[in-house]
């Protein structure tokens, strides 16, 4: 294979000349990379020549980005790309943080960092709703835990079951329930299926009429009828309705019959319903 001849920290070395680094088949590659790893040791970091070898492991490799995004191949086709993208930062920080003298592979070396990157980009940016991170963890083994039950008890496993498979307390097993409600979401104006007419909406079937609403609007519009009361009269309905007194206990108050009260409260509450209707 061609080389080319550099001049870097007073010494000379040879670089391999690839012409198209990502083309080079896997096998090829990790006998390549041993060399270029070699050079990079005795390359200076920052030089045109660095970069360039750094470049071509990077190309080299990314075969080992497509076998680790492979495991996520039911992913759409969208979102693999966004997969692949996540997996070379893992497979640049692989490059960056290996050394020779570890007498490994660099692919075993590698890989665990690209898929790391890539479960990585599942746990922050998948979920609908942020939840704590044990939580997160807590939600896979729930999932593997009521997945075994199920097959093993033919049925779904209660609270109890779970705790005891998973060694966790029954709070921790009802939170982590709880929490895997937040992996997904749906809009509000997403249509649901089997409507009748194809085009509810979830806000269609949440929430109810708020009847406290009506409640403030007569507030306002009683307000200023009270005040126009004579002092006796806004006595009588305070005592009646805000201390909730009976009629003789009033009377006995104001010094008046209980049936003097009777009809003062009669007329004041007529007048108040007809201030309200005008």
């Amino acid at each position: 294979m061609p080389t080319t001849t550099v001049q870097t920290a007073g010494q000379k070395v040879d670089v391999p000349d690839i012409a198209d680094p990502s083309k080079v088949a896997p096998k090829d590659a990790r006998e390549l990379s041993k060399l270029f790893f070699d050079r990079l040791a005795v390359l200076e970091e920052g030089t045109p020549e660095y970069s360039c070898a750094r470049n071509t492991l990077i190309e080299m490799n990314m075969s080992l980005v497509r076998f680790a995004a492979g495991r996520f191949r039911s992913r759409g086709a969208e979102e693999m790309e966004d997969i692949v993208q996540v997996g070379m930062i893992g497979l640049i920080k692989a490059i960056d943080r290996f050394e020779l003298s570890r007498e490994v592979e660099f692919t075993s070396f590698a890989v665990p960092y690209i898929v790391g990157e890539i479960k990585r980009f599942f746990r922050d940016t998948t979920w609908a709703v942020h939840v704590p991170r044990r939580l997160q963890e807590a939600r896979v083994q729930l999932a593997r835990a009521t997945e075994e039950l199920r097959s093993r008890l033919d049925r779904t496993p209660t609270v109890k079951e779970l705790s005891e498979l998973m060694s966790l307390p029954e709070d921790e097993v009802r939170e982590a329930r709880l929490a895997a409600n937040g992996y997904n979401s749906a809009s509000l104006d997403a249509a649901i299926g089997g409507s009748e007419d194809g085009e509810s909406a979830l806000q269609d079937f949440i929430g109810t009429e708020d009847t406290a609403l009506e409640l403030v609007e007569d507030f306002h519009t009683l307000a200023p009828l009270v005040a126009e009361l004579e002092e006796r009269d806004r006595q009588i309905i305070h005592m009646r309705f805000v201390e909730e007194l009976t009629q003789a206990q009033i009377g006995e108050r104001l010094g008046i019959s209980q049936m003097h009260v009777s009809r003062l409260l009669s007329r004041t509450l007529t007048r108040l319903r007809e201030g309200m209707l005008t």
